[in-house]
């Protein structure tokens, strides 16, 4: 262990942790343990052991050891500075260590341990900040972090819930960066790799958090970050790659064509040449006002919308919409912000898609991008490629056109 030498604060507790959970006992094995006059706090890859933990209950110290632990084990720190690069200044450190700590917490209740009171709870946290009332099994099998953490952040409402829980659970965050003391952090591969021995020990065993290892939506592989996803398909829609024309020859066939002539050889079939498109490639993003779409998830967009039209030079055209559409603009790359915080949105209300569909097609763009619930009629379908943008799991499939679900590709 790196180990319970190192803190003497933490050490009768490691040593009586795997006949009570052999899956973090295993996993404890690949962190540092430290004593420290500070709190109790995860940094990095090490476990910093305060006075406070030397004071609490036996039983208490293995489930807060446990905690901090998992937070290693999960690479929380890792994937928190992630989150904030990706998320920029909506990014909130607070309401991630948050979301982490409920997660967590809940997985220790539900694998037999105890903690100090009061602990946050993801089945509490969903309740009273998301609005979402869901037991504890289904909540740990369809909420990993970055999930959590991004609904936290969608909007004021959300925030304030979220801020207001936290104060009643006497939640004090404990994640920070890797000290400046510590090693390399050890890559997600390798994590990944520990993490799968550890659980395996802990279902054979059939105590602890072993047994719930294969339906911990956390434990899973990260995914791929959705602004990737829809930036690749934006890229390729809007990239004006050659096309075949036939109104000039290839300059191949016009160097073969004269060494026939020069040789008195056959003369070449005939290689059309290559053009580009003398317009500019337009998108239309198409925003549905009256669906729950929140304020960061429409940040998110428009930061990648903006990025594809700066290195592409496509002209970008927004329509606001609910049951026809409403709000109109084209944007160049430096509007983006400024447009969106203008952008009305009628929350509540009636969908169709007949009208924006039908505008849009109108403008001939590459592609039609449009955020959406997907909730509403849908009409003909347009003559350019579609992407239905979702920030959950539709209730409706369209017939055509591609699903980009975030709630499905929404972590770091």
């Amino acid at each position: 262990m790196n180990s319970a030498r190192h803190s003497t604060r933490a050490a009768p507790a490691l040593q009586d942790m795997g006949a009570i959970d052999p899956a973090i006992a295993a996993l404890a094995l690949w962190c540092s343990h430290r004593d420290d006059p500070g709190p109790t706090r995860t940094a990095g890859e090490t476990i910093f052991y305060g006075p406070d933990f030397a004071g609490l209950p036996r039983h208490e110290q293995i489930g807060l050891a446990a905690h901090h632990i998992l937070h290693v084990a999960l690479r929380h720190p890792a994937r928190s500075a992630a989150l904030a690069e990706r998320l920029g200044p909506a990014f909130s450190s607070d309401l991630y260590a948050l979301a982490a700590d409920a997660i967590v917490n809940e997985t220790l209740f539900a694998g037999g341990h105890a903690l100090p009171r009061p602990a946050t709870r993801l089945t509490e946290l969903l309740a009273e900040a998301v609005g979402r009332q869901v037991p504890a099994a289904t909540a740990l099998a369809d909420w990993d972090t970055e999930r959590l953490a991004t609904a936290l952040m969608g909007d004021a409402g959300t925030r304030k819930r979220a801020a207001d829980y936290a104060a009643r659970r006497r939640f004090t965050p404990d994640l920070g960066p890797s000290d400046q003391t510590d090693k390399a952090p050890t890559p997600e591969p390798e994590w990944r790799a520990r993490r799968m021995r550890a659980m395996q020990t802990g279902r054979a065993a059939g105590t602890g958090i072993g047994p719930l290892s294969q339906t911990l939506a956390d434990l899973a592989p990260p995914r791929i970050a959705w602004e990737l996803r829809l930036r690749r398909l934006l890229t390729r829609a809007v990239t004006d790659a050659p096309r075949p024309t036939h109104r000039r020859p290839a300059r191949r066939w016009l160097a073969m064509e004269a060494q026939a002539r020069e040789t008195g050889g056959p003369t070449p079939f005939f290689e059309p040449g290559t053009e580009r498109l003398a317009t500019r490639p337009r998108l239309a993003v198409c925003i549905d006002t009256s669906s729950s779409i929140d304020d960061l998830t429409l940040t998110l967009l428009a930061s990648e919308c903006a990025g594809i039209a700066r290195r592409t030079g496509a002209e970008t055209h927004v329509l606001g919409f609910d049951e026809a559409v409403h709000t109109r603009a084209t944007l160049g790359p430096g509007l983006w912000e400024n447009a969106m915080r203008g952008l009305t949105l009628n929350r509540g209300g009636g969908t169709s898609y007949v009208d924006v569909l039908d505008e849009a097609a109108r403008l001939d763009p590459a592609m039609i991008v449009i955020l959406t619930d997907l909730d509403g009629p849908i009409g003909a379908r347009p003559p350019m490629p579609v992407l239905w943008v979702t920030p959950d799991t539709p209730g409706t499939v369209p017939p055509f056109g591609k699903i980009l679900n975030l709630a499905e590709t929404n972590s770091a």
